[in-house]
């Protein structure tokens, strides 16, 4: 009898399958979005702000925003690689019902997709990386260490994600995670500005949100400012969101995946 990870790479090889005749339509949101907002905001607008700016820490813009964009860019993409391939897949003709009526259990299920989810965020993060230091944008030899706190920003997103859409019957509501979840981060948590420009009432909802702490980290380490215990903190934060995203989706995809 296979083993359960064997399984898993078997609902793996299905997606990787899959992305061979689909690759192309998802390089525009994960890969070419991100890196157009580097290049018109960060080298295009950033030149308008002056590098001795106290809020920017005495850097240019553009290595202030760089890793920002990066760690929203995860964000982004660890939300759109699960909340609608799951909710879509989860319904009546997608790929769950079919492979939860085979030898796959859920977790065989839930494993492989996440295996597929982690290759693609770690991909994308890996491209606007190498952008990121061609454009000068890096600061420290650190910033190799942004593409592991990148993808550990997605999946803190992506786990809780799948573990939402796969209890759904309608798409429709994945669409509001946009509006509701994905505008307002992009804006409020020191991507595109310090935090400590917020009102002083508002910062610590900021701090609260697990896009800062992905932000931060991914800064610090591409500044070469990090400080190791307060990036243990975001470390811990990111990670045990992804476990408790992790326990909720192997418990709810038992309960809907069941044949």
């Amino acid at each position: 009898m296979a083993t359960a990870d064997a399984m898993a790479l078997r609902a793996f090889q299905y997606w990787i399958l899959r992305y061979r005749r689909t690759w192309r339509g998802t390089v525009v949101i994960s890969i070419a979005n991100p890196l157009l907002f580097l290049v018109a905001i960060g080298v295009g607008l950033g030149r308008l702000v002056g590098p001795d700016a106290a809020a920017l820490g005495g850097v240019d813009y553009l290595a202030f925003f760089a890793p920002g964009i990066l760690a929203a860019a995860a964000m982004q993409n660890g939300i759109i690689e699960a909340a609608f391939p799951v909710a879509v897949n989860r319904g009546p003709g997608g790929a769950y019902p079919v492979a939860a009526g085979t030898p796959l259990e859920p977790e065989d299920i839930l494993h492989g997709h996440l295996l597929f989810m982690a290759s693609r965020v770690v991909l994308s993060a890996a491209v606007f990386v190498a952008v990121m230091v061609a454009f000068g944008a890096a600061r420290s030899p650190l910033v190799l260490l942004t593409l592991p706190a990148a993808a550990l920003t997605a999946m803190a997103f992506a786990l809780p994600s799948a573990a939402w859409a796969v209890t759904l019957t309608d798409i429709r509501p994945v669409n509001g995670i946009f509006k509701w979840v994905v505008m307002p981060l992009y804006l409020f948590s020191g991507t595109f500005f310090a935090v400590e420009q917020l009102p002083a009432v508002v910062r610590p909802i900021v701090y609260a949100t697990p896009l800062w702490h992905g932000v931060d980290l991914c800064r610090s380490l591409s500044l070469g400012t990090v400080s190791w215990p307060l990036a243990l903190v975001h470390i811990g934060y990111l990670t045990c969101l992804c476990g408790l995203g992790y326990l909720m989706a192997r418990r709810l995809y038992r309960r809907h995946l069941h044949a």
